[in-house]
């Protein structure tokens, strides 16, 4: 049979999980039924993506404002300057309240014209036209409000998120600058909490090697229990988002055990060998907003062994159009296969993959599947991946 259908991805329902509940074995069922209903089959290498917050919420993964809170009193002793977190009401804001309950004056130093993940505080044309330069100069809130206004909402959400955290404030504690130096902080306070994601291990390099005394990340509060909270002792609170008005649910722990135990029993149930990942957000940017979706500190944290390393792949459209551009119909397409069948096992370097991805793996599916789920009202908290490590040679 010919076969005329590649990759295929398929959003499975599941049931609402919940703390306690049983999600390993809520998954495998979930996929089996999926497959008995819909008629389809699993095979070998097949990929499951169950979202991470499937897996938090069945730990019961939960911290509290107060737990963030007695958390910073245990790391800093009076004032502290927090540097570059994100703007974002469902990933900072409980956080920078659980800080700003303490009493310490906070000094909260902001990326602009945008933050690490691209939502801006300001019109880049405009920052330009008024000779702001953002490799040196430095702003205060007052000069910011002076120079765009009282009310500069966020392009997407309407928020004006320097009002937003500075409603936050108990008593007032929170004062903003905007400054792309991490380095300017040390000006108000030697006590830092590095707030960024992505880079925040140079972050806390630079502010180190600048003479800051304490230096602390996100990723270091709550990597233990805090009035038996939730934690995880590697992100800490990176990859955290708002469950509710003072808790945050926070990144999954231990998430290689949930992947390899449901590659374990859907091996039992069917025979095949499928992969497995925890995906969170997917690696990609908003060519209109310019918000690059990443978010969590990674992708996957966790994934069976099969999904490790990047594609090796061929540019079709490459031989097509060089060492094959004189065949056509059938005979393109058999030598086409040919090639694929009997290519480099790693292409690195090589013409013929100029232009295909190079992304981990892990990265590449984890995209897709944040996609297929979305992040509202689908209900379809577990990806179904099938035919991706096919290729044109494979009938």
């Amino acid at each position: 049979m010919v076969r005329t259908v590649g990759t295929t991805v398929r959003g499975i329902r599941a049931p609402i999980v919940k703390e306690g509940d049983d999600v390993i074995n809520i998954v495998v069922d979930s996929v089996l039924n999926a497959a008995k209903y819909e008629n389809f089959k699993l095979n070998d290498r097949d990929i499951i993506g169950i979202t991470e917050s499937l897996v938090a919420r069945s730990q019961g993964n939960y911290a509290s404002s107060e737990d963030i809170a007695k958390d910073i009193d245990s790391k800093f002793d009076s004032d502290l300057g927090v540097v570059f977190p994100i703007l974002s009401r469902n990933r900072f804001s409980i956080i920078l309240k659980g800080i700003a309950s303490t009493g310490k004056k906070i000094h909260l130093l902001l990326n602009y014209p945008s933050d690490e993940v691209g939502n801006h505080l300001m019109d880049v044309d405009k920052m330009y036209e008024l000779g702001i330069n953002p490799y040196t100069d430095v702003l205060t809130e007052k000069e910011y409000r002076k120079l765009f206004g009282e009310n500069v909402p966020h392009p997407f959400t309407g928020i004006d998120y320097v009002r937003t955290y500075k409603d936050l404030a108990v008593d007032n504690n929170i004062e903003i600058h905007l400054s792309n130096d991490p380095k300017t902080i040390l000006e108000y306070t030697k006590d830092v909490l590095v707030a960024n994601i992505h880079d925040r291990k140079r972050t806390k390099k630079i502010l180190k090697g600048a003479g800051a005394n304490k230096v602390y990340g996100l990723d270091d509060l709550l990597n233990e229990p805090v009035n038996n909270s939730g934690y995880n002792p590697e992100y800490g609170v990176l990859g955290s988002n708002l469950a509710s008005d003072t808790v945050i649910k926070l990144f999954p722990r231990d998430s290689k055990h949930y992947v390899d135990e449901i590659q374990k029993k859907i091996k039992e149930n069917t025979g095949k060998d499928i992969e497995v990942m925890v995906y969170g957000d997917g690696a990609f940017k908003d060519p209109v907003g310019k918000i690059w979706e990443l978010a969590d500190p990674i992708v996957s944290p966790g994934y069976t062994s099969g999904l490790e390393g990047t594609p090796n792949e061929i540019k079709l459209k490459y031989l097509a159009d060089t060492e094959l551009k004189d065949l056509k119909g059938e005979a393109a397409t058999q030598a086409i296969k040919q090639k694929i069948s009997h290519k480099d096992k790693d292409l690195i370097g090589h013409a013929e993959a100029l232009g295909t991805t190079p992304r981990r793996l892990t990265d590449l599916l984890g995209s897709l599947c944040d996609l297929t789920s979305g992040s509202g009202d689908k209900g379809t908290p577990i990806v179904l991946i099938q035919g991706y490590f096919d290729n044109y040679a494979i009938d």
